[in-house]
């Protein structure tokens, strides 16, 4: 357990919280469980009618809740989402959850530049926005917390899925680093690396036709945790001060395959991807 402010309290107890992406799926449920925790939230979505809905749902928890507009891929936006947040919480943000994300796939030479920069654009930068615009008013404040929602495929490296996992991979590596740089401010970092999780990011995404509905499919159906249960291990884990949540038993083994011999996962991976195409 690691205590930091003024009142010395768990990270997401209490806290003055954006979640980006808060309008459906893991960002929604983020924002759930820290009203729960006594949290007041900021949610904020490219779709404000969904952040709305979240805000509702907040509110049903008796939590002080506001909805925002916001495209993560735009750094003004994202500023100004930093700067607004703290007037309407009162009190200054001390947890950022930069959870905003889509889907891509396909063979890497059927995507487009345009496709890898609009991938590029939500996912990694959306994330370095959030925490640019965020870190030097934690290191003001004394203290403050940051969760980034990558996924497995930041190191599983699954075939026709290049994009995403050089995003994913992006976000992990940035809050690995993040962490050793920040620890003597006292900003506490946690990078989410889930597999299968039910949400929105294929509808929302770029999936090619021929996978769309088969990975819909498989992320409504086979998905062994919930958005529910994501969220709240990863609070428990920042709460632990723990810098990695990698919550399923298969995004685990995985993690332990790679881990154990890179080389070797690698071909495994290929030849696997060989004989099942």
């Amino acid at each position: 357990m690691i205590l930091f402010g003024k009142k010395k309290v768990k990270p997401s107890q209490k806290a003055y919280a954006v979640v980006t992406g808060a309008g459906s799926g893991i960002g929604r449920s983020f924002a759930i469980e820290l009203a729960k925790r006594g949290g007041s939230v900021v949610c904020a979505d490219i779709n404000l009618e969904a952040a709305e809905e979240t805000v509702k749902l907040l509110e049903q928890e008796g939590a002080k809740a506001f909805a925002m507009r916001c495209d993560v891929g735009n750094a003004e936006q994202v500023n100004h989402l930093a700067e607004t947040a703290e007037i309407l919480l009162g009190h200054p943000v001390t947890l950022v959850i930069n959870n905003a994300g889509v889907g891509l796939g396909g063979k890497f030479d059927e995507l487009s530049l345009e496709d890898w920069n609009w991938v590029m654009n939500i996912n990694l930068w959306g994330v370095i926005h959030g925490c640019h615009a965020f870190v030097p008013k934690f290191k003001k404040l004394g203290y403050g917390a940051i969760i980034n929602v990558a996924s497995a495929a930041s190191y599983t490296a699954a075939p026709e899925m290049t994009a995403y996992n050089v995003t994913k991979a992006g976000v992990r590596a940035l809050s690995e680093t993040l962490s050793a740089e920040l620890r003597k401010f006292n900003i506490k970092v946690n990078v989410l690396c889930p597999t299968l999780v039910p949400t929105n990011i294929i509808k929302n995404g770029r999936i090619p036709g021929r996978y769309s509905k088969l990975a819909d499919h498989a992320l409504m159906n086979y998905a062994l945790t919930t958005s529910d249960d994501v969220a709240k291990l990863t609070l428990n884990r920042l709460d632990q001060d723990e810098l990695y949540t990698i919550p399923q038993i298969d995004a685990k083994l995985f993690w332990l395959m790679k881990r154990a011999s890179p080389s070797l996962y690698t071909k495994f991976l290929g030849t696997s991807y060989k004989l099942f195409k």
